[in-house]
């Protein structure tokens, strides 16, 4: 299998306790695998990684893989703001049959870019697996530069960036200074296609919970030459897009899961439920969709 084009960033359910529910972990994953998605990407920002303990993440990735078996990929998200921590993980999944592991930039820290290359250079000298870099300065406080980028593609098994700046500039930059090999994936999905029309390989998702074939459909008719297609699946999707952000990710997702009669339970502090207003205008966004 190549590297997919249509990832997602899979939520983490919980239960009534708030410990993870591993097999409504597993069902979900078969959803998603079942509705488009070529490969999941476990424990990342939508998933609220930050409130997972190292055992939580572990049994996840192995629950995960186990259900979806080599339908689709399993990445890794093993970033966190410590490079020692981000590391360690790194290293011990290698016996989980995994397919990739994506790491985050280190958050609050606010590195340089000297201090961002020795720290994914670290974690790719800790796997054999593919890594994926991760972009998000909204979400992070810094930015992953193209020229740092650059230098670590040279590192062999540093093979992808999801790249979520929301700059089409930085993301031209990005396929001048990359080799033509490294893969650029759109972290924002509202930019899917713009993106890909500069070069992205792919996106990494959350909308993909709850309309991926409709973004595989998009995505298929872009790579097919279908740009007038995929425009007009773009235009129809944007609202749904743009919905899904009302507020912090992952709060309006799972909500929108829990309407549509796939509860995935609460969110871990300091994430809280939405608002009554803000459940209503989900609400209304997901009946005028068809969702409801």
């Amino acid at each position: 299998m190549g590297f997919p084009r249509l990832m997602t960033a899979m939520i983490s359910p919980f239960g009534s306790n708030m410990a993870i529910d591993y097999d409504r972990a597993s069902e979900l994953a078969n959803f998603l695998v079942g509705n488009g998605s070529q490969g999941i990407v476990v424990s990342g920002t939508t998933g609220e990684a930050p409130t997972l303990n190292a055992e939580e993440k572990l049994q996840l990735f192995y629950h995960v893989k186990q259900a979806v078996g080599d339908r689709a990929q399993v990445w890794a998200g093993v970033g966190t703001n410590s490079t020692a921590s981000t590391v360690e993980m790194a290293a011990k999944i290698e016996n989980l049959k995994l397919d990739g592991v994506m790491a985050v930039t280190p958050y609050y820290n606010k590195p340089s870019q000297e201090g961002l290359y020795n720290h994914f250079k670290q974690v790719a000298l800790a796997t054999s697996l593919p890594v994926m870099l991760y972009n998000v300065p909204g979400r992070t406080g810094v930015n992953l530069l193209p020229s740092t980028v650059a230098r670590l593609a040279q590192i062999e098994n540093v093979v992808a960036l999801k790249e979520a700046s929301g700059s089409m500039d930085q993301m031209s930059e990005l396929v001048n200074k990359t080799p033509r090999d490294f893969l650029i994936y759109c972290g924002d999905d509202s930019l899917t296609l713009p993106m890909m029309a500069l070069g992205a390989h792919g996106v990494v998702s959350i909308a993909s919970h709850i309309i991926g074939n409709e973004i595989k459909m998009m995505i298929d008719a872009f790579m097919a030459g279908d740009n007038s297609g995929a425009a007009r699946i773009h235009a129809r999707l944007f609202a749904i897009f743009k919905l899904l952000f009302i507020t912090t990710n992952p709060v309006p997702l799972k909500e929108s899961l829990r309407q549509m009669g796939r509860d995935s339970g609460l969110l871990r502090g300091p994430l809280c439920p939405p608002s009554e207003e803000e459940s209503r205008e989900i609400t209304k966004g997901l009946q005028e969709f068809g969702l409801l």
